[in-house]
């Protein structure tokens, strides 16, 4: 086949536009191209109300080596070979005795680790600390009323992980050569996520599709063997000559081990004590704090696509990246176009906030994490447990600021140090009650100030984004894992057959890079097992 890039129209194409198209490019008749493949499409909007769709494709052509020796000099034509997924296989011995393999978390590294075990017959055990989804939606239903928290069933834990309840994106920058990341998706599809993900630049879902998509994953998992035990918190790890032998549960229970994926999100602190306890080696890691910014969505539209698209193409996204004059970087993260602020604390006394899009993303507002850079330097003890102690105080300030409401400012009150009285144009749209409060109280000063030149900044480059009105809603502390458990070339923790994988290990940003993690630890068993 031939891959052409670039293909450009000023409005969305169907196959024989691409054919039409693709002909002239590889100066062939049309009847010479059969087979065409959308590899990925997106929106080009650089230029202002002359947005251009932008095809990359796959064609099969006559005489395909002849038409690429002609366009040697062309860089968007090239040969194309589709690499699908390299999958492991195992074939067990028939009668082979073997210890269940186990999977702790289902979150997305998780769930695709236990998928995987499960399709080679390997009847892996998921031991998942919060609930199962249907019921966690319910959870954390009544926590945004009422205020009352379920500690190990909320936006931070449960079935599904916290992916489940932000927007569900899909991008991501890990290179893949393996073909996981196509397997990533069309698992998502097989179990009822849209056809489009497959081929959309930034791929998302939405939480609202999530919640079955979830549940359909894992019920296969149990048709093919599985185990999934819920309200299941590992609090303990047996060993045995450096080998773990079995784990035990809040419950009581304990389980034989000798193979387990610990996939345990990145607000896992308690298994990252746990862990420390047991001399198992881990890392402090730098991350990222801030706050959550809300624009209208109509403003972040006309700004992206110009006038006459803003109301034509999808809610826009932007990223946006700045070096402070601190020497901090600052950035947007985790953008939510069309969505939610989302009240996501997980401890009793802290708060945190996040992001999260319905797949329509049609809500009133879009909203991103602007966060800065923190690191070692910045947690004072000299402790690999320092990060999450930072976090913390953080979250602890922002809880005790409203007594656990959300506590929200206008970006000239930022700027001014002062509270506000009341929103302007732009009112919040958040899940989970809201009051106002300075966040300049709750932020170290060395945030707080970088935050603003940050805003600042990206006010040259989006018009209005540093608007007077702008809301800004606190306190983004989980851009990721404080911790990195460290694993050595065969991904084993100093645990021997402890496997630390995904956000919360420190291996992964999102949920597509974890679900990618969860595979490469699930091969790493099915090959070992493979060999023996």
């Amino acid at each position: 086949m031939i891959k052409i890039t670039q293909l450009k129209f000023n409005k969305e194409t169907d196959k024989n536009g691409l054919i039409k198209k693709a002909s002239r490019v590889l100066h062939v008749k049309p009847g010479d191209i059969g087979s065409v493949e959308i590899i990925k499409s997106s929106i080009d909007a650089r230029k202002k109300n002359e947005p251009l769709y932008v095809y990359s494709v796959a064609l099969s052509v006559k005489n395909e080596e002849k038409v690429i020796k002609n366009l040697k000099d062309n860089k968007n034509v090239s040969l194309y070979e589709k690499t699908g997924y390299k999958a492991v296989t195992l074939n067990m011995a028939p009668g082979k005795d073997l210890v269940r393999p186990v999977v702790i978390g289902f979150g997305p590294a998780g769930m695709f680790a236990a998928y995987l075990l499960a399709l080679n017959g390997l009847r892996p055990l998921v031991l998942e600390r919060g609930c199962e989804v249907s019921k966690r939606k319910e959870k954390i239903e009544t926590f945004w009323n009422t205020g009352e928290l379920d500690e190990n069933s909320n936006v931070q834990f449960g079935e599904g992980g916290a992916g489940t309840f932000s927007d569900g994106k899909l991008s991501t920058m890990v290179g893949d050569r393996s073909g996981r990341k196509d397997f990533v998706l069309d698992t998502f599809v097989k179990f009822g996520a849209p056809e489009n993900i497959r081929t959309d630049s930034k791929p998302h879902i939405g939480s609202d599709l999530l919640v079955d998509i979830v549940k359909n994953l894992r019920l296969e998992i149990i048709r093919l063997g599985g185990d999934v035990r819920f309200n299941s918190l590992v609090t303990g790890f047996y060993e045995k000559d450096g080998r773990i032998v079995s784990l035990q549960t809040s419950d009581g229970v304990e389980y034989a081990a000798d193979k387990v994926i610990l996939a345990p999100g990145h607000s896992a602190r308690d298994t990252f004590g746990v862990l420390k306890d047991m001399n198992i080696r881990l890392e402090r890691k730098s991350f990222a704090v801030g706050v959550r910014v809300e624009h209208p969505r109509i403003l972040i539209d006309k700004a992206q696509y110009g006038e006459n698209y803003s109301d034509k193409l999808p809610a826009a996204v932007y990223k946006l990246t700045h070096r402070a004059g601190s020497g901090r970087g600052v950035y947007s993260f985790c953008m939510c176009p069309g969505g939610y602020v989302v009240n996501s604390s997980g401890e009793r006394g802290a708060l945190v906030v996040n992001g999260m899009s319905y797949s329509g993303r049609s809500g009133i507002n879009s909203n991103s994490a602007i966060v800065v850079t923190v690191t070692e330097k910045d947690f004072g003890e000299d402790d690999v447990l320092s990060g999450v102690r930072f976090q913390r105080e953080l979250e602890k300030k922002a809880f005790e600021a409203l007594n656990g409401l959300i506590p929200v400012q206008r970006f000239a009150d930022f700027k001014a140090m002062k509270v506000s009285d009341s929103f302007g144009t732009v009112i919040s749209q958040s899940k989970g009650k809201t009051g106002f409060y300075d966040l300049n109280r709750i932020l170290p000063e060395y945030v707080s100030s970088a935050i603003k030149e940050g805003i600042g900044v990206f006010g040259s480059r989006i018009k209005g984004f540093d608007g007077d009105d702008v809301v800004l809603s606190g306190v983004e502390s989980r851009t990721s894992s404080p911790v990195r458990i460290v694993r050595d070339e065969r991904l084993e923790a100093s645990l021997k057959g402890l496997i630390p994988c995904g956000e919360g290990a420190g291996y992964a940003g999102g949920i597509m890079s974890a679900a990618m993690d969860g595979l490469k630890c699930a091969e790493r068993i099915i090959t070992e097992l493979r060999d023996e």
